[in-house]
């Protein structure tokens, strides 16, 4: 973690620890890293849709969306900038609890529900939750937190270094897109959509890891072997604590009875509900051929060594009768028992047809 972020959350922290949850106010007085953040704003509805990048954020929230406008996405790439977010909390009422947790890294994946009631403030639904991708076969996550009105979607990552909702982008700028047609409800659904279904591809990448891995190890084990398991189980596990929380977090907003979701949009819960399900289910079935990898492993290491220890003791018992014999001769007689001219040829002789009775003796055996 750079030593900014570390002053920060410890500053931040200290202002949280004050009272419940943390004000715009006192968030704008932590320190700040100024272009840090970068905010994005799609204005769409079922005719039209405009996409702007915000430079001066001061005179776009003096400002009005336009009347034609449906749905409006705010979305904020990084959280240095703090003002920034202070700003955005102001302006669209952000509870303070919310702004906790979404400045509080790494939280649980939750949904919270604020706001609504007589001289509270706007009601919002506020969704934490990990986005998890591939990036250069590294797995990579960070936490998004989205917040949900009526008619607006208030989404902020991270970091500024990618995200998997570039599909939602294309569909929102297609005139036949149905998503252009729902409400902004729908538009929080779809993002948790992309979010879910982008651990197919990554779930895709380790079993293709784990097929290689297999072949690898019943040809020839080697520790580099042993390292690469345990990596992936690594792996597996920190996308499971990630999708585990998720899938409740969707469960919930299936029964959750709130005025900014509509009931249509509880239905297509359901099915990201599903796939979370069997995201999970695959990955328990990963972890458990990552766990046999792992002994076949050791099993191939210690049948290698057998063999080893196997050869060695063939070699030894085979070799012992011969070296009996040439202990025995070498010694200093007063009269060679077999003073005669063949005498050594007899004996070499003699050498090799003991061996090769003993390895025919094994052989018959089964021992080799």
């Amino acid at each position: 973690m750079p030593p900014m972020t570390v002053q920060l959350d410890r500053r931040f922290h200290k202002e949280a620890a004050k009272g419940a949850g943390i004000t715009p106010e006192e968030l704008a007085q932590l320190p700040s890293k100024p272009g840090k953040s970068r905010v994005t704003v799609i204005d769409y509805s079922p005719e039209q849709v405009r996409v702007e990048e915000v430079k001066d954020l001061k005179a776009f929230l003096d400002g009005h969306r336009p009347e034609w406008t449906s749905v409006r996405w705010i979305n904020v790439d990084g959280l240095e900038d703090v003002k920034v977010i202070a700003e955005l909390a102001e302006k669209y009422q952000l509870h303070p609890l919310a702004l906790e947790d979404l400045m509080h890294r790494p939280q649980r994946p939750k949904v919270d529900a604020y706001g609504g009631g007589p001289g509270e403030l706007q009601a919002r639904l506020c969704i934490i939750a990990r986005m998890m991708r591939m990036q250069k076969d590294a797995l990579r996550g960070e936490q998004v937190s989205i917040f949900l009105g009526h008619s607006t979607v208030l989404t902020f990552q991270e970091d500024d270094e990618g995200d998997v909702w570039d599909p939602i982008r294309q569909r929102l700028n297609s005139g036949g897109s149905r998503l252009r047609h729902h409400d902004a409800s729908f538009l929080a659904y779809s993002l948790l959509d992309a979010i879910v279904d982008q651990c197919f591809p990554i779930l895709e990448h380790y079993g293709d890891r784990l097929e290689e891995l297999e072949a690898r190890i019943f040809r020839r084990p080697a520790q580099r072997d042993l390292e690469a398991i345990h990596r992936l189980k690594r792996e597996m596990l920190l996308v499971r604590r990630s999708m585990w929380p998720v899938r409740e977090v969707i469960n919930a907003l299936t029964r959750e009875q709130h005025e900014c979701l509509s009931d249509q949009t509880r239905t297509y819960l359901r099915d990201v509900g599903d796939h979370a399900t069997q995201i999970i289910d695959i990955l328990e079935t990963y972890r458990e051929v990552a766990v046999g990898l792992s002994e076949t492993y050791l099993t191939g290491i210690s049948h290698r060594m057998n063999e080893t220890i196997k050869v060695l003791t063939i070699i030894t018992v085979v070799f012992t009768p011969v070296m009996v014999l040439s202990s025995v001769f070498g010694m200093n007689f007063s009269k060679f028992p077999w003073d005669w001219p063949y005498a050594f040829p007899a004996f070499g002789a003699a050498a090799v047809g003991l061996i090769c009775l003993m390895l025919a003796w094994f052989s018959r055996r089964g021992w080799i």
